[in-house]
Protein backbone atom coordinates (compact mmCIF):
# COMPACT_ATOMS: atom_id res chain seq x y z
CA UNK A 1 0.00 0.00 0.00
CA UNK A 2 1.30 3.46 -0.86
CA UNK A 3 2.45 6.00 1.69
CA UNK A 4 -0.38 8.24 2.96
CA UNK A 5 1.58 11.33 1.87
CA UNK A 6 2.19 9.96 -1.58
CA UNK A 7 0.28 11.73 -4.35
CA UNK A 8 -0.70 9.00 -6.80
CA UNK A 9 -0.13 9.36 -10.52
CA UNK A 10 -2.70 8.21 -13.07
CA UNK A 11 -1.42 7.72 -16.61
CA UNK A 12 -4.00 7.81 -19.38
CA UNK A 13 -2.78 6.34 -22.66
CA UNK A 14 -4.62 8.07 -25.50
CA UNK A 15 -5.96 11.61 -25.61
CA UNK A 16 -8.91 11.34 -27.96
CA UNK A 17 -12.43 11.75 -26.64
CA UNK A 18 -12.20 8.74 -24.30
CA UNK A 19 -8.92 9.77 -22.68
CA UNK A 20 -10.06 13.38 -22.38
CA UNK A 21 -13.32 12.28 -20.77
CA UNK A 22 -11.55 10.11 -18.19
CA UNK A 23 -9.14 12.95 -17.36
CA UNK A 24 -11.95 15.53 -17.13
CA UNK A 25 -14.06 13.36 -14.83
CA UNK A 26 -11.09 12.41 -12.68
CA UNK A 27 -9.97 16.03 -12.29
CA UNK A 28 -13.35 17.35 -11.28
CA UNK A 29 -14.21 14.45 -8.96
CA UNK A 30 -10.91 14.38 -7.04
CA UNK A 31 -9.74 16.84 -4.43
CA UNK A 32 -7.21 19.40 -5.80
CA UNK A 33 -3.64 18.34 -5.19
CA UNK A 34 -4.48 14.70 -4.44
CA UNK A 35 -3.62 13.17 -7.82
CA UNK A 36 -1.36 13.75 -10.78
CA UNK A 37 -3.14 13.07 -14.09
CA UNK A 38 -0.93 12.61 -17.16
CA UNK A 39 -2.51 12.11 -20.58
CA UNK A 40 -0.21 10.63 -23.22
CA UNK A 41 -1.30 11.93 -26.63
CA UNK A 42 1.09 12.66 -29.56
CA UNK A 43 -1.32 15.17 -31.12
CA UNK A 44 -1.04 18.86 -30.27
CA UNK A 45 -4.35 18.87 -28.40
CA UNK A 46 -6.28 16.54 -26.12
CA UNK A 47 -9.88 15.74 -26.99
CA UNK A 48 -9.95 15.43 -30.78
CA UNK A 49 -8.30 12.10 -31.45
CA UNK A 50 -8.73 10.38 -34.79
CA UNK A 51 -12.49 10.92 -34.96
CA UNK A 52 -12.55 14.70 -34.49
CA UNK A 53 -9.10 15.76 -35.67
CA UNK A 54 -10.26 16.73 -39.14
CA UNK A 55 -10.34 20.05 -40.94
CA UNK A 56 -12.68 18.79 -43.64
CA UNK A 57 -15.98 20.72 -43.39
CA UNK A 58 -17.92 17.85 -44.98
CA UNK A 59 -17.10 15.61 -42.01
CA UNK A 60 -19.98 16.01 -39.56
CA UNK A 61 -21.01 14.34 -36.35
CA UNK A 62 -23.49 11.60 -37.15
CA UNK A 63 -25.93 12.25 -34.30
CA UNK A 64 -27.68 15.52 -33.36
CA UNK A 65 -25.64 17.87 -31.19
CA UNK A 66 -28.08 17.63 -28.28
CA UNK A 67 -27.05 13.97 -27.84
CA UNK A 68 -23.29 14.68 -27.74
CA UNK A 69 -21.75 15.71 -24.44
CA UNK A 70 -18.71 15.28 -22.28
CA UNK A 71 -21.06 15.24 -19.29
CA UNK A 72 -23.65 12.40 -19.32
CA UNK A 73 -25.82 14.43 -16.94
CA UNK A 74 -25.99 17.45 -19.27
CA UNK A 75 -26.69 15.98 -22.68
CA UNK A 76 -27.18 19.37 -24.39
CA UNK A 77 -23.83 20.73 -23.17
CA UNK A 78 -22.24 20.57 -26.64
CA UNK A 79 -25.29 22.16 -28.27
CA UNK A 80 -25.20 24.98 -25.71
CA UNK A 81 -21.50 25.50 -26.43
CA UNK A 82 -22.16 25.56 -30.20
CA UNK A 83 -24.71 28.32 -29.70
CA UNK A 84 -22.46 30.24 -27.30
CA UNK A 85 -19.68 30.18 -29.91
CA UNK A 86 -22.10 31.21 -32.67
CA UNK A 87 -21.22 28.13 -34.72
CA UNK A 88 -24.86 27.50 -35.58
CA UNK A 89 -24.86 30.90 -37.31
CA UNK A 90 -21.44 30.52 -38.94
CA UNK A 91 -22.15 27.00 -40.25
CA UNK A 92 -25.61 27.31 -41.78
CA UNK A 93 -25.50 23.78 -43.22
CA UNK A 94 -25.32 22.38 -39.69
CA UNK A 95 -28.91 23.33 -38.86
CA UNK A 96 -31.77 21.32 -40.41
CA UNK A 97 -35.25 22.66 -41.08
CA UNK A 98 -36.61 20.76 -38.06
CA UNK A 99 -34.06 22.42 -35.76
CA UNK A 100 -31.67 19.51 -35.32
CA UNK A 101 -28.01 20.52 -35.44
CA UNK A 102 -25.24 18.38 -36.98
CA UNK A 103 -22.03 20.42 -36.56
CA UNK A 104 -18.68 19.70 -38.15
CA UNK A 105 -16.70 17.01 -36.39
CA UNK A 106 -13.80 19.35 -35.78
CA UNK A 107 -16.14 21.58 -33.75
CA UNK A 108 -16.85 18.75 -31.34
CA UNK A 109 -13.11 18.17 -30.86
CA UNK A 110 -12.68 21.87 -30.13
CA UNK A 111 -15.51 21.70 -27.58
CA UNK A 112 -13.90 18.81 -25.68
CA UNK A 113 -10.54 20.61 -25.69
CA UNK A 114 -12.20 23.78 -24.39
CA UNK A 115 -13.89 21.94 -21.53
CA UNK A 116 -10.61 20.33 -20.47
CA UNK A 117 -8.55 23.54 -20.88
CA UNK A 118 -9.08 24.93 -17.33
CA UNK A 119 -7.67 21.76 -15.78
CA UNK A 120 -4.66 21.88 -18.11
CA UNK A 121 -4.09 25.55 -17.26
CA UNK A 122 -4.27 24.80 -13.52
CA UNK A 123 -1.85 21.90 -13.95
CA UNK A 124 -4.34 19.36 -12.63
CA UNK A 125 -4.11 17.55 -15.98
CA UNK A 126 -0.80 17.27 -17.85
CA UNK A 127 -0.38 16.63 -21.57
CA UNK A 128 2.60 14.46 -22.50
CA UNK A 129 3.08 14.48 -26.28
CA UNK A 130 4.60 11.04 -26.54
CA UNK A 131 3.72 7.65 -27.98
CA UNK A 132 4.06 4.86 -25.47
CA UNK A 133 6.40 2.00 -26.26
CA UNK A 134 6.45 -0.04 -23.04
CA UNK A 135 4.39 -0.55 -19.91
CA UNK A 136 5.80 -2.85 -17.25
CA UNK A 137 5.01 -3.76 -13.65
CA UNK A 138 7.39 -2.23 -11.10
CA UNK A 139 6.48 -3.61 -7.68
CA UNK A 140 3.02 -2.15 -6.93
CA UNK A 141 3.32 0.56 -9.59
CA UNK A 142 3.63 0.78 -13.38
CA UNK A 143 6.62 2.04 -15.36
CA UNK A 144 5.76 3.74 -18.63
CA UNK A 145 8.35 4.38 -21.33
CA UNK A 146 7.69 6.73 -24.23
CA UNK A 147 9.05 6.47 -27.74
CA UNK A 148 11.17 9.53 -26.92
CA UNK A 149 12.84 7.66 -24.05
CA UNK A 150 11.00 9.42 -21.22
CA UNK A 151 10.08 7.26 -18.23
CA UNK A 152 7.17 7.82 -15.84
CA UNK A 153 6.06 5.75 -12.88
CA UNK A 154 2.30 5.59 -12.29
CA UNK A 155 0.03 4.13 -9.65
CA UNK A 156 -2.72 3.40 -12.17
CA UNK A 157 -2.87 3.18 -15.95
CA UNK A 158 -5.93 3.69 -18.13
CA UNK A 159 -5.70 2.48 -21.72
CA UNK A 160 -7.94 4.80 -23.72
CA UNK A 161 -6.75 4.13 -27.25
CA UNK A 162 -9.17 3.10 -29.97
CA UNK A 163 -9.35 0.38 -32.57
CA UNK A 164 -6.62 0.15 -35.22
CA UNK A 165 -7.01 1.81 -38.60
CA UNK A 166 -8.47 -0.23 -41.48
CA UNK A 167 -6.30 -3.00 -42.81
CA UNK A 168 -6.43 -3.38 -46.61
CA UNK A 169 -7.18 -6.83 -48.02
CA UNK A 170 -3.87 -8.57 -48.56
CA UNK A 171 -4.50 -9.11 -52.28
CA UNK A 172 -5.00 -5.38 -52.81
CA UNK A 173 -2.05 -4.38 -50.65
CA UNK A 174 0.27 -6.67 -52.63
CA UNK A 175 -1.09 -5.83 -56.09
CA UNK A 176 -1.47 -2.09 -55.64
CA UNK A 177 1.28 -1.23 -53.19
CA UNK A 178 3.15 1.86 -54.36
CA UNK A 179 0.43 3.04 -56.72
CA UNK A 180 -0.33 6.74 -56.03
CA UNK A 181 -4.04 6.08 -56.35
CA UNK A 182 -4.10 3.32 -53.72
CA UNK A 183 -5.25 4.78 -50.38
CA UNK A 184 -4.77 2.11 -47.73
CA UNK A 185 -5.76 4.35 -44.82
CA UNK A 186 -8.24 7.13 -45.59
CA UNK A 187 -8.12 8.36 -41.98
CA UNK A 188 -4.72 9.96 -42.58
CA UNK A 189 -4.57 13.69 -43.28
CA UNK A 190 -4.75 14.53 -47.00
CA UNK A 191 -5.19 10.84 -47.81
CA UNK A 192 -7.38 11.69 -50.82
CA UNK A 193 -5.14 14.47 -52.17
CA UNK A 194 -3.92 12.35 -55.12
CA UNK A 195 -7.47 11.80 -56.41
CA UNK A 196 -8.44 14.18 -59.22
CA UNK A 197 -12.04 15.30 -59.88
CA UNK A 198 -12.36 13.15 -63.03
CA UNK A 199 -10.83 9.98 -61.56
CA UNK A 200 -12.73 6.69 -61.51
CA UNK A 201 -12.82 5.69 -57.83
CA UNK A 202 -13.47 2.39 -56.07
CA UNK A 203 -14.32 2.62 -52.35
CA UNK A 204 -13.92 -0.73 -50.56
CA UNK A 205 -16.38 -0.49 -47.66
CA UNK A 206 -19.86 1.01 -47.32
CA UNK A 207 -19.89 2.07 -43.66
CA UNK A 208 -19.38 5.46 -42.05
CA UNK A 209 -15.82 5.78 -43.32
CA UNK A 210 -16.93 4.97 -46.87
CA UNK A 211 -19.69 7.57 -46.59
CA UNK A 212 -17.18 10.16 -45.37
CA UNK A 213 -14.90 9.41 -48.31
CA UNK A 214 -17.72 9.74 -50.82
CA UNK A 215 -18.97 12.95 -49.20
CA UNK A 216 -15.46 14.42 -49.18
CA UNK A 217 -15.00 13.73 -52.88
CA UNK A 218 -18.46 15.02 -53.81
CA UNK A 219 -18.08 18.14 -51.68
CA UNK A 220 -14.80 18.89 -53.48
CA UNK A 221 -16.60 18.77 -56.85
CA UNK A 222 -15.74 15.25 -57.92
CA UNK A 223 -17.25 14.46 -61.32
CA UNK A 224 -15.82 11.01 -62.03
CA UNK A 225 -17.71 7.74 -61.40
CA UNK A 226 -17.61 6.21 -57.92
CA UNK A 227 -18.30 2.58 -57.07
CA UNK A 228 -18.64 1.61 -53.42
CA UNK A 229 -18.62 -2.07 -52.50
CA UNK A 230 -19.07 -4.32 -49.50
CA UNK A 231 -19.76 -8.03 -49.27
CA UNK A 232 -23.44 -7.52 -48.49
CA UNK A 233 -23.88 -4.17 -50.23
CA UNK A 234 -25.26 -2.64 -47.05
CA UNK A 235 -25.08 1.14 -46.80
CA UNK A 236 -25.04 3.15 -43.57
CA UNK A 237 -28.61 4.35 -43.02
CA UNK A 238 -29.73 7.88 -42.28
CA UNK A 239 -31.76 9.32 -39.43
CA UNK A 240 -35.52 9.38 -39.00
CA UNK A 241 -37.30 12.31 -40.62
CA UNK A 242 -38.30 13.64 -37.20
CA UNK A 243 -36.98 13.08 -33.65
CA UNK A 244 -38.49 10.01 -31.94
CA UNK A 245 -38.33 8.55 -28.46
CA UNK A 246 -36.80 5.05 -28.13
CA UNK A 247 -39.41 2.33 -28.64
CA UNK A 248 -39.40 -1.15 -27.11
CA UNK A 249 -38.35 -3.01 -23.97
CA UNK A 250 -35.45 -5.44 -24.39
CA UNK A 251 -34.12 -5.69 -20.84
CA UNK A 252 -36.99 -6.53 -18.45
CA UNK A 253 -37.33 -10.04 -19.91
CA UNK A 254 -34.09 -12.03 -20.23
CA UNK A 255 -32.84 -12.30 -23.81
CA UNK A 256 -30.50 -15.27 -23.92
CA UNK A 257 -30.02 -15.97 -27.63
CA UNK A 258 -29.42 -14.09 -30.87
CA UNK A 259 -32.47 -15.76 -32.38
CA UNK A 260 -34.66 -14.51 -29.54
CA UNK A 261 -33.22 -10.99 -29.74
CA UNK A 262 -33.71 -10.82 -33.52
CA UNK A 263 -37.29 -12.03 -33.23
CA UNK A 264 -38.07 -9.47 -30.55
CA UNK A 265 -36.54 -6.63 -32.58
CA UNK A 266 -38.69 -7.56 -35.57
CA UNK A 267 -41.80 -7.72 -33.41
CA UNK A 268 -41.08 -4.30 -31.92
CA UNK A 269 -40.48 -2.80 -35.37
CA UNK A 270 -43.89 -4.11 -36.41
CA UNK A 271 -45.52 -2.62 -33.31
CA UNK A 272 -43.74 0.67 -33.84
CA UNK A 273 -44.84 0.86 -37.48
CA UNK A 274 -48.46 0.31 -36.41
CA UNK A 275 -48.11 3.39 -34.22
CA UNK A 276 -46.48 5.48 -36.93
CA UNK A 277 -42.95 5.15 -35.54
CA UNK A 278 -39.98 4.09 -37.68
CA UNK A 279 -37.41 1.37 -37.03
CA UNK A 280 -34.94 4.02 -35.87
CA UNK A 281 -36.70 4.29 -32.50
CA UNK A 282 -36.55 0.52 -31.97
CA UNK A 283 -32.83 0.34 -32.72
CA UNK A 284 -32.27 3.33 -30.44
CA UNK A 285 -33.97 1.34 -27.68
CA UNK A 286 -31.74 -1.68 -28.35
CA UNK A 287 -28.68 0.58 -28.26
CA UNK A 288 -29.66 2.24 -24.98
CA UNK A 289 -30.37 -1.14 -23.35
CA UNK A 290 -27.45 -3.01 -24.94
CA UNK A 291 -25.35 -3.03 -21.79
CA UNK A 292 -28.21 -4.84 -20.03
CA UNK A 293 -28.79 -7.25 -22.93
CA UNK A 294 -25.15 -8.20 -23.52
CA UNK A 295 -24.36 -9.86 -20.15
CA UNK A 296 -27.37 -12.17 -20.58
CA UNK A 297 -25.84 -13.71 -23.70
CA UNK A 298 -23.35 -16.54 -23.41
CA UNK A 299 -19.92 -16.13 -24.98
CA UNK A 300 -20.99 -18.37 -27.85
CA UNK A 301 -24.12 -16.28 -28.46
CA UNK A 302 -22.06 -13.11 -28.38
CA UNK A 303 -19.72 -14.60 -30.97
CA UNK A 304 -22.69 -15.63 -33.08
CA UNK A 305 -24.08 -12.10 -32.94
CA UNK A 306 -20.74 -10.57 -33.94
CA UNK A 307 -20.24 -13.10 -36.74
CA UNK A 308 -23.69 -12.91 -38.31
CA UNK A 309 -25.46 -9.73 -37.24
CA UNK A 310 -22.80 -7.08 -36.71
CA UNK A 311 -22.81 -5.83 -40.34
CA UNK A 312 -26.60 -5.34 -40.19
CA UNK A 313 -26.41 -3.75 -36.74
CA UNK A 314 -23.62 -1.38 -37.76
CA UNK A 315 -25.39 0.10 -40.79
CA UNK A 316 -28.57 0.74 -38.76
CA UNK A 317 -26.83 1.77 -35.54
CA UNK A 318 -24.14 4.07 -36.97
CA UNK A 319 -26.17 6.48 -39.08
CA UNK A 320 -24.80 9.11 -41.38
CA UNK A 321 -25.51 12.81 -40.98
CA UNK A 322 -28.43 14.04 -43.13
CA UNK A 323 -26.11 16.35 -45.07
CA UNK A 324 -23.89 13.42 -46.08
CA UNK A 325 -26.88 11.21 -46.82
CA UNK A 326 -28.34 13.86 -49.16
CA UNK A 327 -25.07 14.22 -51.09
CA UNK A 328 -24.72 10.45 -51.57
CA UNK A 329 -28.39 9.98 -52.46
CA UNK A 330 -28.06 12.64 -55.16
CA UNK A 331 -24.92 11.00 -56.57
CA UNK A 332 -26.65 7.59 -56.63
CA UNK A 333 -29.78 9.02 -58.24
CA UNK A 334 -27.72 10.73 -60.97
CA UNK A 335 -25.82 7.53 -61.73
CA UNK A 336 -22.48 9.00 -60.72
CA UNK A 337 -22.21 6.62 -57.76
CA UNK A 338 -23.12 2.95 -57.47
CA UNK A 339 -23.29 0.81 -54.33
CA UNK A 340 -22.67 -2.88 -55.01
CA UNK A 341 -22.73 -6.12 -53.04
CA UNK A 342 -19.41 -7.45 -54.26
CA UNK A 343 -15.87 -8.36 -53.31
CA UNK A 344 -12.51 -7.95 -54.99
CA UNK A 345 -11.40 -11.12 -56.74
CA UNK A 346 -8.30 -9.81 -58.49
CA UNK A 347 -6.33 -6.58 -58.88
CA UNK A 348 -3.41 -5.36 -60.95
CA UNK A 349 -1.89 -2.12 -62.12
CA UNK A 350 -0.67 -1.06 -65.53
CA UNK A 351 0.94 2.34 -65.48
CA UNK A 352 -1.51 4.71 -63.82
CA UNK A 353 -4.53 2.48 -64.44
CA UNK A 354 -5.82 -0.02 -61.89
CA UNK A 355 -7.63 -3.13 -63.11
CA UNK A 356 -10.06 -4.68 -60.62
CA UNK A 357 -12.11 -7.85 -60.99
CA UNK A 358 -15.24 -7.79 -58.82
CA UNK A 359 -17.39 -10.78 -57.97
CA UNK A 360 -21.00 -9.92 -57.20
CA UNK A 361 -22.16 -11.55 -53.98
CA UNK A 362 -25.62 -12.70 -55.05
CA UNK A 363 -25.22 -13.62 -58.70
CA UNK A 364 -21.53 -14.63 -58.43
CA UNK A 365 -21.11 -12.76 -61.70
CA UNK A 366 -17.57 -11.53 -62.39
CA UNK A 367 -17.13 -7.96 -63.65
CA UNK A 368 -13.94 -6.25 -64.80
CA UNK A 369 -13.48 -2.56 -64.06
CA UNK A 370 -10.74 0.01 -64.48
CA UNK A 371 -10.08 2.69 -61.87
CA UNK A 372 -7.72 5.53 -61.22
CA UNK A 373 -7.97 5.23 -57.43
CA UNK A 374 -8.90 2.59 -54.86
CA UNK A 375 -9.69 3.69 -51.30
CA UNK A 376 -9.94 1.28 -48.34
CA UNK A 377 -12.81 1.91 -45.93
CA UNK A 378 -13.31 -1.51 -44.38
CA UNK A 379 -13.55 -0.33 -40.78
CA UNK A 380 -11.29 -0.98 -37.79
CA UNK A 381 -8.95 -3.95 -37.97
CA UNK A 382 -10.19 -5.64 -34.80
CA UNK A 383 -7.76 -8.51 -35.21
CA UNK A 384 -4.82 -6.11 -34.90
CA UNK A 385 -5.82 -4.55 -31.57
CA UNK A 386 -2.82 -5.89 -29.67
CA UNK A 387 -0.32 -5.98 -32.51
CA UNK A 388 -1.09 -2.38 -33.46
CA UNK A 389 0.38 -0.90 -30.25
CA UNK A 390 3.89 -1.77 -28.98
CA UNK A 391 2.90 -1.34 -25.32
CA UNK A 392 -0.03 -3.77 -25.77
CA UNK A 393 2.30 -6.28 -27.42
CA UNK A 394 4.57 -5.79 -24.43
CA UNK A 395 1.79 -6.42 -21.92
CA UNK A 396 0.45 -9.40 -23.90
CA UNK A 397 3.91 -10.97 -24.03
CA UNK A 398 4.00 -10.81 -20.24
CA UNK A 399 0.53 -12.35 -20.06
CA UNK A 400 -1.02 -9.23 -18.52
CA UNK A 401 -3.62 -8.55 -21.24
CA UNK A 402 -5.59 -10.65 -23.72
CA UNK A 403 -8.19 -10.20 -26.42
CA UNK A 404 -11.84 -10.46 -25.48
CA UNK A 405 -13.35 -13.78 -26.66
CA UNK A 406 -15.63 -11.94 -29.10
CA UNK A 407 -12.65 -10.25 -30.77
CA UNK A 408 -14.15 -6.79 -30.26
CA UNK A 409 -11.56 -5.47 -27.82
CA UNK A 410 -9.48 -6.27 -24.76
CA UNK A 411 -10.69 -8.66 -22.09
CA UNK A 412 -11.77 -6.83 -18.94
CA UNK A 413 -14.17 -7.25 -16.04
CA UNK A 414 -17.27 -5.15 -15.26
CA UNK A 415 -15.05 -2.75 -13.30
CA UNK A 416 -13.04 -2.18 -16.50
CA UNK A 417 -9.93 -3.83 -15.06
CA UNK A 418 -7.96 -5.66 -17.73
CA UNK A 419 -7.79 -9.44 -17.44
CA UNK A 420 -4.57 -11.37 -17.76
CA UNK A 421 -4.09 -14.56 -19.78
CA UNK A 422 -5.64 -16.59 -16.95
CA UNK A 423 -8.71 -14.40 -16.69
CA UNK A 424 -7.63 -12.64 -13.49
CA UNK A 425 -8.09 -8.88 -13.05
CA UNK A 426 -4.85 -6.90 -13.10
CA UNK A 427 -4.96 -4.27 -10.33
CA UNK A 428 -4.94 -0.65 -11.46
CA UNK A 429 -4.63 -1.44 -15.14
CA UNK A 430 -7.88 -0.34 -16.72
CA UNK A 431 -9.40 0.13 -20.15
CA UNK A 432 -11.85 2.86 -21.14
CA UNK A 433 -13.99 3.32 -24.22
CA UNK A 434 -14.34 1.19 -27.35
CA UNK A 435 -11.69 -1.37 -26.43
CA UNK A 436 -13.91 -2.48 -23.50
CA UNK A 437 -16.76 -3.20 -25.91
CA UNK A 438 -16.45 -6.97 -25.68
CA UNK A 439 -17.43 -6.87 -22.00
CA UNK A 440 -20.00 -4.08 -22.04
CA UNK A 441 -21.59 -4.71 -25.45
CA UNK A 442 -22.17 -1.12 -26.59
CA UNK A 443 -19.25 1.26 -26.29
CA UNK A 444 -18.98 2.85 -29.71
CA UNK A 445 -21.64 5.55 -29.42
CA UNK A 446 -20.43 8.72 -27.74
CA UNK A 447 -23.09 8.79 -24.98
CA UNK A 448 -22.05 5.30 -23.89
CA UNK A 449 -18.33 6.16 -24.06
CA UNK A 450 -18.98 9.31 -22.02
CA UNK A 451 -20.77 7.31 -19.32
CA UNK A 452 -18.09 4.62 -19.30
CA UNK A 453 -15.32 7.21 -18.93
CA UNK A 454 -17.10 8.53 -15.86
CA UNK A 455 -17.38 5.02 -14.40
CA UNK A 456 -13.63 4.47 -14.88
CA UNK A 457 -12.90 7.82 -13.19
CA UNK A 458 -15.23 6.91 -10.31
CA UNK A 459 -13.38 3.61 -9.88
CA UNK A 460 -10.04 5.43 -9.67
CA UNK A 461 -11.38 8.03 -7.23
CA UNK A 462 -12.63 5.25 -4.95
CA UNK A 463 -9.63 2.91 -5.15
CA UNK A 464 -6.99 5.66 -4.89
CA UNK A 465 -8.82 7.49 -2.11
CA UNK A 466 -9.17 10.79 -3.97
CA UNK A 467 -12.62 11.89 -2.83
CA UNK A 468 -13.26 14.22 0.08
CA UNK A 469 -12.58 12.25 3.25
CA UNK A 470 -11.26 9.32 1.18
CA UNK A 471 -8.47 6.99 2.27
CA UNK A 472 -5.90 5.08 0.34
CA UNK A 473 -7.33 1.75 -0.85
CA UNK A 474 -5.50 -1.53 -0.55
CA UNK A 475 -3.98 -3.07 -3.64
CA UNK A 476 -6.46 -5.94 -3.61
CA UNK A 477 -9.42 -3.55 -3.61
CA UNK A 478 -8.03 -1.75 -6.63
Amino acid sequence: MSDVNHRPTVAIIGGGFTGAAVAWNLARKSRPGTVRIVVYEPRAIIGAGLAYDTSNPSHRINVPADRMSLDPDVMDDFLSWVKQQGLDRQDRQAVLDDGRVFPRRRDFGTYVTARLAPYLTEGRVEHARAKIEHIERDASRWRITGADGTVQDADAVVIATSHPSPSPPKALAVALGGHPGFVADATQADALSTIRPHHRVLIVGNGLTGADIAATLLDAGHTGPIISISRRGLRSRGHAQMPQEPFGDFSSRPVTSVRQLTRQIREEIGRAAAEGTSWHAVLDSVRSQAQAIWPQLSIEERRRLVRHLRPFWDVHRFRIAPQIEAAIDQAVASGQMRVLAASVQDASQSGEEIAITLRETRSRRVINHHFDAVVIATGPAHGGIIGNQPFLRDLAAKGLVALDPTGLGLACDRQSRLLDEHGNATPRLLVAGPLARGTFGELMGLPQVSEHARQVADHLVATLGLAEGGHQATENAA
